[in-house]
């Protein structure tokens, strides 16, 4: 038997001659949190909508907890959605806020009131049903959109970029919030962001999202360590993209060479031969620093550099480098020790990293960077 909340079987919407979402089929398991991420304009939001029932597919089939959704309307279907901007009404208190949808259900006065107050007690409001909306914080306004949500027992939530409204602080914040939320409730969570923050911390599982399809749907773990194209290599986490043309290969790994002329091995991912175009990713904190040969790792090609600028951002600080003939940029993550704090512009380093670490894959068609000179990693 099925344990998924959410069932998508080759699902596709045009909008004119715009394929927006093309056949695309995934399951979302029963208590999991599932996000859907790519930058705007990948499709992200129309598939969300055909979820909820705001739009129909052209073809393919939506299932939510194993029944077909074709035909039934939003108000019909075991879901609910907190947008970015909450829509929270105004004129209404935080308890009469949460009851709403209660009261469109006919549910008694005193039965909404319990059932609202229980709500709020679960999500840390507790005593706040008495004050009016604009009386609260962003992060309690996200919590009141979310137990207005929760309190219908929906078998899906469906989040539209629910954080994109918060500073940076608060969105830190509620990140954590709503994972302890998720995992408290069990309900099923489907999110969409163009954040990949949000969405490898938040996530069971994650669908990178390009063009209308998903490049790579997997756990956060795979998506970061484990890419399977480039796109999803240069959309999650830091990288360094190289781009150049293979000019040797030795059993998993290859070395690509650089227009201008700077060589550098990487593990092939895919099938490539000597003088195919390819896009070599390297992470930065995979990357070795020193000041002399003897401080860098033994066995790994050396490479040289100059500092460029330090990136200061506490556990976060990074280098930037010119790479020492070239002069391309290469982003290095810096120990959390402090060590090379005192790391001044122009000043000679080396660099090395673990070629098995790093991931070499067939350049994508009019993949920037193979012709010129003096192109940005």
């Amino acid at each position: 038997m099925s344990t998924a909340d959410l069932l998508a079987d080759a699902v596709c919407k045009r909008f004119g001659a715009h394929l927006a979402v093309d056949s695309l089929s995934f399951s979302v398991e029963r208590g999991s949190f599932f996000s859907i991420l790519g930058p705007s304009g990948c499709g992200k939001t129309t598939l969300l909508r055909m979820i909820a029932g705001f739009i129909a597919p052209d073809s393919g089939d939506i299932s939510i907890g194993g029944a077909s959704m074709r035909g039934v309307a939003p108000n019909r279907r075991p879901v609910n959605m907190v947008f970015q901007q909450l829509a929270l009404f105004p004129m209404m208190s935080v308890g009469e806020n949460v009851e709403f949808g209660l009261a469109r259900r006919g549910l008694a006065r005193a039965e909404r009131t319990r059932r609202s107050h229980a709500m709020l007690e679960r999500v840390g409001l507790g005593g706040a049903a008495g004050k009016r909306v604009d009386e609260l914080s962003g992060g309690q306004r996200q919590r009141v959109a979310i137990a207005r949500s929760l309190v219908l027992e929906p078998a899906l939530l469906l989040l539209d970029e629910p954080l994109g409204a918060l500073d940076l602080k608060l969105r830190e914040h509620m990140k954590i919030e709503l994972k302890q939320l998720q995992a408290a409730f069990g309900t099923t969570f489907v999110y969409i962001t163009h954040d990949q923050s949000e969405a490898l911390v938040l996530s069971d599982q994650v669908g990178v999202m390009s063009h209308g399809r998903f490049e790579q749907l997997g756990t956060p773990q795979d998506l970061y360590y484990r890419p399977r194209t480039p796109f999803v290599a240069a959309f999650v986490g830091a990288n360094n993209r190289i781009v150049g043309r293979v000019t040797s290969l030795d059993r998993a790994c290859v070395e690509l060479t650089t227009a201008d002329g700077w060589a550098v091995r990487a593990a092939a991912q895919g099938s490539v031969a000597v003088g195919d175009p390819v896009e070599g990713f390297v992470r930065p904190e995979i990357v070795s620093l020193a000041r002399a040969p003897a401080e860098l790792p033994a066995g790994h090609p050396v490479h040289a550099g100059e500092v460029e600028s330090l990136l200061f951002d506490g556990a976060n600080s990074a280098v930037l480098l010119k790479e020492e003939r070239t002069r391309r940029e290469f982003r290095i993550a810096l120990p959390q020790t402090g060590r090379f704090s005192d790391l001044k512009p122009r000043e000679k380093v080396l660099f090395s990293f673990d070629p098995e670490r790093a991931a070499c894959f067939p350049a994508r068609p009019g993949a920037a960077g193979l012709d010129d000179s003096r192109g940005r990693p």
